[in-house]
Order: structure tokens, then sequence, then C-alpha cells
């Protein structure tokens, strides 16, 4: 035992109570170190326990927290990949909108509540013209209107429109300007919600040509709706007037007086008959025969012609170029439209000059169409008329087509010669342009269809008749009014023809059936009242007997035998009023067999109507 020195030691000094009462002590504590040790024992393993429900309740508590973290990151992932998948669909959307922009012909440019531009296109700086220094952001409104009011520059603004888009800022304002090269520009401000606008500008060019071919086309139609409605009428009269005259002229050889008498009167009536013509011309309702024309061929005959009736003071030049195209057009009004320029020409150059008239081939392609909306690219033939003389002004230039309008003194021209030409080429499907300059003189270019797949036709002009042909036929007359038909009739009784005359289409149908065998030409018409029209007359004149020729006559040519200004493949047309000699030898050639018109010696040729058996 660990006190058993002691206790034998206090044996010795002090006896034996004392040495028991040591050995007690120790016992006590021996026990009480035991007792000690048990609850050391039981407070260790309650701490073990107590640690393992911590380790668990730690493990527990941290699956969780591991399982929400995970969670937690898993969600952020997605947030982030939201975040950039949104990030690169806006940059895509940025840059569609971009495109979008830059591909649009209209200009367009953002600007922000501070008046600041924001963003903007590439049309934006072509069509106002700016330079790209300017273009950057932050740069004011103010600064691009200062920029445009410069001189020769299209103005962004002006103080009208600014006063009016000041009365409501909330409203879109639209104004249209001109550039310098012509151009038409509409500029639209459109407010944002934010304090900002849109500014879009538009090219409106296109928009204006084709306003102003409908224009045009509205101005002709109105103009042969006037002009038809009374060109019927009005050639009926002229034609009874026209055709007494040259009946009665022809019985009177012996008086010149009265000769010169009728001759004035017939020239009036003739003069009436040309204003009438000129107008439809313009309305594009004249009766048109295209052929394909050879214009080297041609138009040298024309230059002789040209040289007599513009005066010595006038030198007239004549150009061509190798391997002209054929045009597609009616010879005699072609020789008619150069007259006409040429007379307008004259008169430009009253102290002398030169006329050149020049002959190429064309080609208007797309580019040229652009400018031109009522162009249709392709190939063309050309024949321009120039002169020297004193030019005219851009306003002028502008207006030289419409009807009536002259820069002549009073009672020196009508104003339908440009009006003519304007209206024949259209209706055969050319394009005209004049170019001129004060001072620099003028040219007209006449744009004509290239002909194709057709033989070109080399144009004569008739010249005075010594004798008028002749014929012994017979020929039914068919005409409403009775003048006209009365003077028709005598004229072709007086060249030797028998007639047969009718009022009205089923009159005519009537002394065809009581005639038939005897009838070689049918003389109608084409206007005509009751229920058989001179259409309709002749096809059933035809029906019965194929060989029996018709010739159409009408002082208005918009009818069954006209279609888009272009008579129907075979048909024979004469315009009121006509000649004499007019109707001699359009007869003649309806129902010429072989011969005719009077020999080189002057005698005059029988005519004998063709049979075709």
């Amino acid at each position: 035992m660990r006190n058993s020195p002691k206790t034998v030691q206090a044996r010795r000094d002090s006896g034996l109570e004392t040495a028991l009462r040591i050995v007690n002590t120790d016992a006590v504590l021996a026990a009480m170190l035991a007792d000690e040790q048990r609850l050391l024992d039981e407070r260790l393993a309650q701490n073990d326990a107590r640690a393992w429900w911590v380790r668990w309740l730690v493990i527990a508590g941290s699956a969780p927290a591991v399982l929400t973290l995970l969670w937690a990151a898993r969600l952020l992932n997605q947030a982030w990949s939201r975040s950039y998948k949104t990030e690169a669909e806006q940059r895509d959307l940025a840059l569609r909108l971009r495109t979008t922009l830059d591909s649009l012909s209209q200009g367009v440019a953002v600007f922000g509540p501070d008046r600041r531009l924001a963003s903007w296109n590439e049309c934006f700086q072509v069509l106002l013209d700016l330079p790209r220094a300017m273009l950057r952001p932050s740069t004011t409104y103010a600064s691009f209107v200062e920029h445009t009011a410069e001189p020769g520059r299209l103005a962004l603004e002006t103080a009208d429109q600014i006063r009016h888009g000041g009365q409501n800022p909330r409203e879109a304002v639209t104004y249209e300007r001109e550039r310098a090269d012509g151009h038409h520009l509409e500029i639209r401000r459109t407010p944002m919600p934010d304090g900002g606008f849109v500014l879009t500008i538009s090219d409106m060019t296109k928009r204006a040509q084709a306003e102003g071919v409908l224009r045009e086309a509205q101005k002709m139609q109105a103009i042969g709706q006037l002009t038809g409605g009374s060109a019927h009428d009005f050639n009926n009269l002229l034609q009874v007037i026209l055709g007494n005259l040259e009946f009665v002229r022809a019985k009177l050889t012996d008086d010149a007086k009265l000769q010169q008498r009728i001759e004035r009167a017939a020239w009036a009536a003739q003069r009436g008959a040309t204003l009438t013509g000129q107008l439809l011309a313009f309305a594009r309702k004249q009766p048109l025969a295209p052929a394909a024309i050879d214009l080297a061929a041609t138009m040298p005959d024309l230059i002789p012609l040209l040289r007599r009736t513009l005066g010595e003071h006038i030198e007239v030049r004549y150009v061509e170029t190798a391997g002209l195209w054929p045009a597609m057009a009616d010879p005699a009004q072609l020789e008619s439209a150069v007259l006409n320029l040429a007379l307008n020409a004259r008169d430009a150059m009253p102290g002398g000059g030169r006329l050149t008239i020049e002959l190429g081939n064309k080609v208007l392609d797309r580019g040229y169409g652009r400018h031109h909306a009522e162009v249709v690219p392709g190939d063309y033939a050309m024949v321009a008329v120039s002169d020297t003389g004193h030019g005219m002004t851009p306003e002028v230039v502008s207006r030289v087509f419409e009807p009536f309008f002259t820069t002549k003194p009073d009672g020196k021209g009508t104003g339908l010669g440009l009006t003519m030409v304007f209206g024949f080429v259209k209706q055969s499907g050319g394009h005209v342009k004049i170019y001129s300059e004060p001072g620099e003189g003028t040219t007209a270019k006449l744009y004509l269809p290239r002909a194709t797949g057709a033989t070109a036709v080399v144009g004569q002009r008739s010249g005075v008749p010594v004798n008028l042909p002749r014929g012994s036929a017979t020929v039914l007359a068919v005409e409403d009014e009775a003048a006209v038909r009365e003077i028709a009739c005598a004229i072709l009784a007086d060249l030797g023809y028998r007639v047969l005359e009718a009022a009205d289409g089923e009159e005519g149908l009537r002394t065809f059936g009581a005639n038939a065998v005897a009838i070689d030409l049918l003389l109608t018409d084409v206007v005509l009242p009751g229920r058989v029209r001179g259409r309709e007359l002749a096809e059933r004149v035809q029906a019965l007997r194929p060989e029996v020729r018709v010739v159409f006559m009408s002082g208005y040519t918009e009818n069954s035998i006209v279609h888009h200004g272009r008579l129907d493949d075979g048909g024979h047309l004469i315009g009121k009023p006509f000649k004499r000699e007019q109707l001699a030898r359009k007869v003649a050639e309806v129902l010429r067999p072989v011969a005719a018109v009077p020999d080189g010696a002057g005698k005059v040729v029988e005519l004998r109507p063709r049979r075709d058996v």
C-alpha cells in the first residue's frame, strides 16, 4: 500500500491509534478515488455518446446543406446560361436590326430625348449627302439642320415645318424636299414616348415619276374623251365642206379667181382636219399601220423636202451609222413627226442655223428605265433632230408636250406640233426625249421600237398626181350622214364607178342582197345607227361573198376596227375628212388587179375589180 511507510513511522512515533487513523483515512480516499473514477468513466461514456450523436447530427445536417449548395449551384448555372443565351439573342437581334436598317432603301436615324443622335443606317447618310464625320453618337440634331441649311443642299427643316411640329409635339410630321439632282425625298419625323424621335427619309423619285406618268395618262384620257366625242361629227362636217369644194374645183377649170378662193377654203377645211388629227394623235387614238421601216433608205429622201421647206438660211445635215436597225412605226406618221420637229427648229433659228437629222441604234437599259418610268428597256431605232437655235429653259422643256402650249407669239402656232409627235411615238411603243439649254439649241430624240422578224419596207411619198385612178367597179356606199354620203357617191361616180348607196347597216344588207353579184366593194362608215354596225355589216357581206372588198370610213378611230391604236390585220380605213384624191387612190388600191395609177405618159389605166375565184 502506498501509505505503509508513513503508517509504520506513525506507529513508531505516536502509537497504534495514530497509525489506525492514517490507515482508515487512506481507505476513504481510495473509495473516493474509486467513486471519482467511476463518475469520470460515466461522464466519459456520456461524452462519447454525445459526441457520437453530435457527429451524426452534423453529418445529418451537412447532407441537406450540401444538397442545398448543389441545388443553388445548379440554379446559378442555369441563370448564367439563360443570361448568356439572352445576351447572345440580344446580340443577334441587334445584328439583325442593324442589317435590316442598312438594307432599307429609306434613311433612318434615331435621336434621344436630348435630341442627340443614337442610331442610324447607311442610307441616312447617302440620301442627305452627309459627311461621315458627322455620323457619330451624341451629334445633335441642330448640327444636322445647320449643315443641310447650307446653300445648294437639301434643307432638313424649314421655319414652317418647325412651327408645325411645335404645335403638337406628339404628332408625326411629314414633308417633302427636292435635291439639286432632281431626287424627291419625303422626310417623316415620328416622336417616341421617351421624348426622342425617329427621322425617316424616303426617296420618292420613282413615285413622283409614276405620278407624272399617271397624270399624263389622265390628261390624255380627258383630251381623248373630249376630242373623240366631237371628232366624228366635226370630221363629218369637214368632209362635206372639203368634198364639195374639191368636187367644184375639178369642174371650174377656167375661172382662176374662183379656183383661188376654193383653194383657200379647202386649205382651211384641211387645216381643221389636221388640228383634230393632232389632238387624236396626242390622245393616242389615231389609227396606226405600223411596218418595219428601213430608216437608212427612207430618211435621205426626206432631206431635199426639208431643204426646200426650211429655206436657204437653214443648213440641213444628215448623219447615219452603219447597220441601222429597222424601226417599227407608221411611215407616214414618222415623216409627219420629223417635219413637225424640223418646222419647230426653223422657228427657233430665225436668223439661220443648222438642222441635223441623225439616225442610230440605241439600247435603253434598266438604268435608263429607272429614271423614266414609262420606258420599256430594249432595242430602239433612234431618229434625232437637232438645231442650233435659241434653246429652251428647263421649265419650258417640261411643258413642251402639253396640248396648246407654245412659246410662239399669238397666231404663230397652235401648240399641237410636239403634242402630235409625243402621241405618235408613245402610241408606237417608243420614247421621246427633249434636250435643250438656253442659247445652246435643242435636240429631240425619237426612240422607235426595233422591228424584229419583219422585212423592212422603203416608204415613198406621193407627189402631185397628174391624173386620178378611175374604175368601173360597183361600190356600195353606206353612210348615215346624208351630206357625207352624197359627196362620197358623187366623187366615186365622177371617177367612173357605179355607186349604190344606203343610210344604215340594215338598208345596206337589203341593197347588197338585191345586187350581191354586181357589188365589188363595200365602202361603209364604222359608226352606223341601228342594230347593224359597220364592222358587222362587213362581216356579213364577206360571209356571203368573200371576194367583196371592204373600205371603212371614220372620223373617230376608237372603234371596232382599231384596237390599241392599230388597225386590225387586213383592214382598210380612210379617215374623214378625206380628199378626192385620197378616196380615189384608196378605192383603187383595194380593187387593184395589177396597176391602179396613171402610167408614165399620164394615161389613165382603167381599173377592173379583182375576182378571187
